[in-house]
């Protein structure tokens, strides 16, 4: 049998080297061949010589060229020079067991499922990273999405990375080349509304290593707030209406604060006092919201890291949520498409 993993990337040169060492290791079954596709979006940091050198010295590693220079057109190309009856997505962000491949099959096989993949667990390496991916297995700050439970086992609405059978995408299609964000999310919607089951186990192990700045990871889930609202405008729908809740809660800020302005612009004291009052009162149940979340992380977590867990959760709640109220504005313009975003929208940075 062969298998073709399809990994997107650009601009890797501090991650490459080490992924496809790991890569090549994998616990393989004896009569397993695996294909390397590496999609690399025109790399200018030195990515493509190393993957050149991978390529010339191991044949299982081909370089595929995405000049579209995103993941969705990434995995696109790889998919279309994939030979193998089972393909599996990989990151270069990301760290795997030995048998990630072969449990990745195994479930694929066992649960009859369309998609299949692991948690999604995250584990910094600097302080500020080990808070961001705190915030990114707590509930509170996730919205109670699964795909965040490193325990579960069962249908999940979307999946971490994935391995799909091929026929998979000559049914549903391939991923939306118009998406800079959000494209998993796209086509496992797709995937699901064709009546096909996604599958998470934990026995399929990774760790994904989070932004390690809040400015990154502020302008990471703006991005994701913004596409989200892209893919609802081309559904019709919403995947799970956690995703509109940081929108609504920025928006209800937004709101209050336009109110206290308004009413004491017109000389309405007691309006602007009711007002502030009202905002104050939700602000101040929301950030004690943020610090008990903290408390799972209290024996885990560095003492600094766990000061700035609280202010790295609003973080995620206030980036996306401004990022999908950026998209709604777009969308009322008539400008919601790929095309038109500005820059901050669209540069896939780390």
């Amino acid at each position: 049998m062969t298998i073709s993993v399809i990994i997107p990337c650009r601009n890797e040169k501090r991650h490459i080297r080490e992924f496809l060492d790991s890569l090549l290791s994998q616990d393989l079954e004896p009569d397993w061949q695996v294909e390397v596709l590496v999609a690399d979006g025109m790399s200018d940091d030195g990515t493509r010589e190393t993957l050149h050198r991978y390529s010339e010295t191991t044949p299982a590693v081909r370089v595929i060229d995405n000049p579209g220079r995103i993941v969705s057109t990434g995995l696109n190309a790889a998919i279309g020079a994939a030979t193998g009856e089972i393909i599996i997505r990989m990151d270069a962000h990301t760290t795997y067991a030995r048998d990630y491949i072969r449990e990745c099959v195994r479930v694929l096989r066992e649960s009859s499922a369309d998609n299949v993949g692991g948690p999604w667990v995250a584990e910094g390496r600097s302080l500020v990273g080990k808070a961001i991916a705190a915030a990114f297995r707590s509930p509170f700050c996730t919205g109670g999405g699964k795909a965040h439970d490193p325990n579960y086992e069962g249908e999940v609405d979307t999946v971490y990375l994935g391995c799909w059978d091929r026929s998979v995408f000559n049914r549903v299609g391939l991923f939306d080349p118009e998406l800079v964000r959000n494209q998993d999310d796209e086509f496992n919607f797709r995937l699901r509304r064709s009546g096909g089951r996604i599958w998470q186990s934990p026995r399929i192990k990774s760790s994904y290593t989070p932004r390690a700045s809040i400015a990154a990871l502020f302008r990471q889930y703006c991005q994701y707030g913004f596409w989200k609202v892209v893919v609802i405008r081309k559904h019709r729908a919403l995947a799970s209406w956690r995703h509109a809740v940081p929108g609504l809660f920025v928006g209800a800020v937004l709101t209050s604060l336009a109110l206290i302005t308004a009413a004491a612009a017109l000389g309405l004291p007691a309006v602007a006092i009711a007002s502030g009052a009202a905002g104050a009162a939700g602000l101040l149940l929301y950030l004690l919201a943020c610090i008990a979340a903290t408390l799972p992380f209290a024996r885990s977590l560095d003492p600094l890291a766990l000061v700035i867990l609280p202010g790295v959760i609003a973080i995620y709640h206030i980036a996306y949520g401004l990022g999908f109220l950026s998209g709604i504005v777009k969308l009322a313009r008539r400008e919601a498409s790929a095309a038109t975003p500005a820059r901050f929208f669209t540069a896939l940075t780390r």
